[in-house]
């Protein structure tokens, strides 16, 4: 079990973010034990049709033995939506023995495959060139499998984190990290022996067992789909992170029904994105969320609301940073008639 501390800094300065790094990362599991995700059946038949044979031997040689990995692979994201690139560089620039620390942690305790055993060699030099081996394959990886879906997998995680940071609003710190896994277990506010008050976050089913006492720069949440488990850093060393299974990971992969599927009498006076838009707002839905759904981009179902608002035919509320549509009583009467 790991825990984090959080005192008043710590837990007022914790945040989400995305990383496609992480996610790149993270789908190497996915590669390699394909019976805990099913959902990703079909981007893993095609990712390994894609990828060379000696990357894959290379990349799977990563995921330890209880589903561990590397925590130099996943640096601590610097901002919200960093580039894959960025965080690339974070990674090269690793100490060498941080390098050979997160590797070992990561099968220990059986021996490094053979792919990676350089990392234990004398020297600097075997361990700097096992980085650079592993950052081109990742780059590749990420080109070739990951980054084609980015977009689609981004409006899952925004989804996620609107609607997560809607916990927040409503039901504080507990209400949001009661709700993220069954893994989790939120404590409230204790006085410690230093007499400092402090929240507690235990994270069961983990290989690692230690406290984080978690300051100022908070701790970050960051989606994933590619997650069947929460996880966080397995060195108690490193900056205090935790990756947590997304919401909507089944949708991922879906379409929504076809144009046709609109009553043709909606779709002629609406146009057919209009129609099956308002066809949508049964409940209230942030712009990210219906992009998603729709597998288009935020700014073409943002043109789509302006006219339907315009008409009366949604309302609009604002939650936090997103605004919320939802179908008015005219746009109700007109879909019952459609």
């Amino acid at each position: 079990m790991i825990s984090f501390l959080l005192g008043v800094d710590g837990l007022a300065n914790t945040r989400f973010v995305m990383s496609p790094l992480h996610e790149t990362v993270c789908s190497l599991r996915a590669l390699d034990d394909p019976g805990r995700y099913p959902l990703h059946a079909g981007w893993r038949r095609a990712a390994l049709r894609a990828l060379p044979p000696d990357d894959v031997r290379v990349l799977l040689s990563l995921v330890g033995h209880q589903h561990s990995l590397p925590d130099f692979l996943t640096p601590r994201p610097t901002a919200f939506a960093p580039s894959f690139e960025d965080q690339l560089a974070a990674v090269r620039a690793t100490p060498p023995e941080t390098v050979r620390r997160d590797l070992l942690l990561t099968h220990a305790p059986r021996p490094l495959p053979a792919p990676l055993r350089r990392a234990v060699a004398d020297g600097e030099a075997p361990v700097r060139e096992l980085v650079e081996e592993l950052c081109a394959l990742l780059l590749r990886h990420w080109r070739t499998a990951v980054e084609p879906y980015w977009s689609r997998m981004r409006l899952v995680l925004e989804a996620d984190i609107t609607y997560r940071a809607r916990l927040l609003a409503t039901g504080g710190a507990h209400g949001l990290f009661s709700a993220l896994h069954p893994n989790l277990r939120w404590r409230g506010a204790r006085e410690r022996v230093d007499g400092h008050i402090s929240h507690t976050l235990h994270i069961d089913q983990m290989i690692s067992r230690h406290s984080v006492t978690v300051g100022g720069e908070g701790l970050l949440l960051v989606p994933t789909v590619f997650a069947f488990k929460p996880c966080s850093p397995v060195s108690p060393e490193d900056p205090p992170v935790l990756n947590y299974p997304s919401r909507g990971i089944a949708t991922l992969w879906e379409r929504e029904p076809a144009p046709e599927s609109v009553p043709p009498s909606l779709a002629a006076l609406l146009g057919a994105a209009r129609a099956r838009l308002l066809g949508m707002l049964d409940d209230p839905l942030p712009t990210v969320e219906i992009a998603r759904r729709l597998d288009v981009t935020p700014s073409a179902v943002s043109q789509h609301l302006r006219v339907l608002h315009a008409s009366g035919l949604v309302t609009r509320a604002r939650d936090g940073r997103h605004v919320l549509y939802r179908r008015s009583e005219l746009g109700d009467g007109l879909a019952r008639v459609g």
